[in-house]
Order: C-alpha cells, then sequence, then structure tokens
C-alpha cells in the first residue's frame, strides 16, 4: 500500500463552511514569525531608550537627594534648637505643675486629714447612739419578758397607776392595796372628801388578750382574738362591778386603767359595745393622760374642800383685819388733821420770819429814827410754843 501524496490544496480541516489547506497554514505560520521578529526590535529600541531615561532620572535623583539632605541637615539643627527651647519649656511648666500639685497635695492631705478627724468624730457619736440603741433594746426586751408574764405585766400597770397618783396627791389621801368590806383588795383607793366613799381604781387590764390581737396573721385568727379579748374585757369588767362597788362604802363609779394611750385609742375606735357595756356598769376605761387629769379634779376638790373646812378661821382672820385697817384709818386721818395745823403754823412763822427780815433790813439801812420793839416778836414766840406744843402731843 502506497502512502498518499501531500499537496498544497488539500483541505486540512473545515473552519465553518471554508475550508482551510496546507498552503494557507504554512502562510500564516510565516506570517506570524515575521510578525513576532518586528515587536523584538521594538522592544530592544525601547529598552536602550528606557535605560537611558532611567539613567537621567538617577542623575536627576541624585542632585535632589543631595540637595534633601542639605535641607534636612538644615532642619535638623533647626529642630534642634526647637527641640532645646521645648525642653526648657517642658521642664519649667513641669517643675511649676510639681510645685502645684505638692500644693494641692498637702492641701488634699490636709483636708483628708480633717476629714478623717470629723468622721471618727461622727463614728464616735454613732458608736454612742449604737451603744444607747443597744441598752434599748435590752430595755425592750427586759419589757417584753415583763409584758409576756401576765403577773409582772400587772405589776408594770400597777407601776404606771401608782405614779401617776403618787405625784398627784398628797400624802393620806390615797391607799393602795386596801381591804374593802367584802375582802376585795383593789388596786388603788382614793379619798374623798367630807367623809364621802372612796373611789376605786383597778389597773389588771387583760393585755394577753390584746396581745394575740396583734399576733394574728390572718383575718380569722384576728377575728378569733378580738372576740376573746371582748370576752375578757367583759368578764373583768363585771369582776370589778361586782367587787369593787360597794354602796356606801365606795363611789358608785370605779375606773379601768389602761397603761397605755394607744390600747387605750384602740379600744374606743374598735370595740364601742366594751366601752358602751362598761359605762352601763358604771366603770370608767381610762388611759394615763386622763387618770392624770382626774387626779387633777380631785385634788383641786380636795383642796377646796380644806378652803371650806377653814372658812370660819379666813372669816375671823378677815374680821379682825378689817378692825386693824378701820383703826388704821382713825390713825391715818388724826395725823393729817395735826399735819395740817402744823402746816398752818409754819407759813405763820415763814410770814414773820420774813417781816423780820425786812425790818431787818430797814434798820441795817437807817430808816427808823429811834429804836422800838418789834411788834412781831411776841406772836412769833407764841407761835413757835405752840408747833412745840403739838409735836410734843403728837408724838
Amino acid at each position: 500500500m502506497e502512502p498518499a501524496s501531500l499537496s498544497f490544496d488539500q483541505p486540512l480541516f473545515q473552519l465553518g463552511t471554508f475550508p482551510v489547506t496546507l498552503g494557507l497554514c504554512l502562510f500564516f505560520a510565516v506570517a506570524l514569525l515575521l510578525f513576532a521578529g518586528i515587536p523584538a526590535t521594538l522592544a530592544r529600541r525601547r529598552a536602550r531608550q528606557s535605560a537611558l531615561e532611567a539613567e537621567q532620572r538617577m542623575t536627576a535623583l541624585l542632585a535632589a537627594q543631595t540637595e534633601m539632605q542639605g535641607r534636612i541637615a538644615a532642619m535638623a539643627e533647626v529642630f534642634g534648637a526647637r527641640q532645646s527651647e521645648l525642653n526648657q519649656s517642658i521642664s519649667q511648666r513641669i517643675d511649676g505643675m510639681t510645685h502645684r500639685l505638692g500644693a494641692s497635695i498637702t492641701e488634699q492631705t490636709k483636708a483628708t486629714h480633717d476629714n478623717l478627724r470629723r468622721l471618727q468624730e461622727r463614728l464616735a457619736v454613732i458608736d454612742t447612739a449604737q451603744t444607747n440603741i443597744q441598752s434599748l433594746a435590752r430595755d425592750m426586751a427586759g419589757l417584753q419578758s415583763i409584758l409576756s408574764n401576765k403577773q409582772t405585766r400587772g405589776a408594770f400597770g400597777q407601776s404606771r397607776m401608782e405614779t401617776i397618783i403618787a405625784d398627784g396627791l398628797p400624802m393620806g389621801a390615797y391607799a393602795f392595796q386596801a381591804t374593802l368590806s367584802n375582802g376585795s383588795r383593789p388596786d388603788c383607793t382614793i379619798r374623798m372628801p367630807n367623809d364621802q366613799p372612796v373611789l376605786v381604781i383597778d389597773a389588771k387590764f387583760p393585755l394577753e388578750g390584746w396581745n394575740a390581737i396583734r399576733a394574728a396573721t390572718d383575718p380569722d385568727g384576728a377575728r378569733q382574738a378580738s372576740q376573746q379579748f371582748r370576752r375578757d374585757m367583759e368578764v373583768h369588767i363585771r369582776d370589778i362591778s361586782g367587787k369593787y362597788l360597794i354602796p356606801g362604802e365606795t363611789q358608785e363609779t370605779a375606773f379601768l386603767f389602761v397603761p397605755s394611750e394607744s390600747i387605750f385609742a384602740e379600744i374606743h375606735e374598735h370595740f364601742e359595745g366594751i366601752v358602751q357595756k362598761a359605762h352601763r356598769a358604771r366603770i370608767v376605761i381610762v388611759s394615763p393622760s386622763l387618770l392624770m387629769l382626774s387626779i387633777q379634779v380631785i385634788q383641786a376638790i380636795l383642796r377646796d374642800a380644806r378652803m371650806r373646812e377653814q372658812a370660819h378661821l379666813i372669816q375671823g382672820e378677815v374680821i379682825r383685819l378689817m378692825e386693824d385697817l378701820t383703826r388704821l384709818d382713825d390713825r391715818v386721818r388724826k395725823l393729817h388733821g395735826h399735819f395740817l395745823t402744823s402746816q398752818k403754823d409754819v407759813d405763820d412763822i415763814l410770814i414773820s420770819s420774813e417781816k423780820l427780815k425786812r425790818r431787818g433790813a430797814r434798820i441795817e439801812a437807817l430808816e427808823l429814827d429811834k429804836a422800838q420793839p418789834s411788834p412781831d416778836a411776841r406772836p412769833l414766840d407764841n407761835r413757835l410754843g405752840q408747833l412745840k406744843l403739838r409735836v410734843v402731843d403728837e408724838d
């Protein structure tokens, strides 16, 4: 088999509808080689021109660098001088700032010491107040322990009541724990004037029922505690009315002492029924202030009774005082008449002495021809004698 012969007209492949032959491919290859050689020549020429331009630029750059080095040296000298001035200025400012900071720190230290001293004083005051609060807390704990015990609580109310009565009434006008005819012993009895029956005061207030109301945590518990307190008060009012209201021996009214103003107010606000029952039973519920006011009224009544008891003595003293005053008035009137007569005699003496003075002046001026006895000499002697007699009579 013989190999096929190549021909330049023979198409190698189709480019679209255009057939590409071998001769056409060789033609394009030769053209590409020719065109490739032209840019290489142009590139060598451009490289030589670029080298020349770069050398010129390097020369200009060296000249600019030399000029820049000179300018940098000048600027370094200027900057050195400026830096020296700046360092000096900064040193001065730092010195001034250090001085001001030192003064400010000294002032702040002094102010801090003063504040610490005041703080220590306040802490000392706070420590004292804390000590007082702790003492008060201990006292409150003691008071709570007193109020938690029924017997000590009754003693507390008794003590307050006794203090108020002892401060308001004189000794002998009251008695504590006195025994009545029925054997009962009220907390206090006050003696009334004019042999009237004594006034009875009871200080055994049922405080445990009231504390139960305060300790209740729910409405049901508070309601039950209120009912129990109401029953305790009613029983206590009946006991006072039955034991301490004795006809002919005690007053028709007795006092039920409540040792707290707040409890007294709460009873009148929330337990009006108890107050009404007490009034119907002739029991008056009193607080410390009302008891004090009642004691002052009783003291005024006792003082008025003592004044009435001493009325006849006062009347006799007034009568004797009026008699002495009448005698004094008579003697003053007599003395006034003596003074008027003496005043008239003194006026006559002054007139006589004036005449004698004028006559002596005339004698001294030689107005009289011969000496004559003075007609006013004898009346002057008589008037002086009468004045002496009156003064002796007055003495």
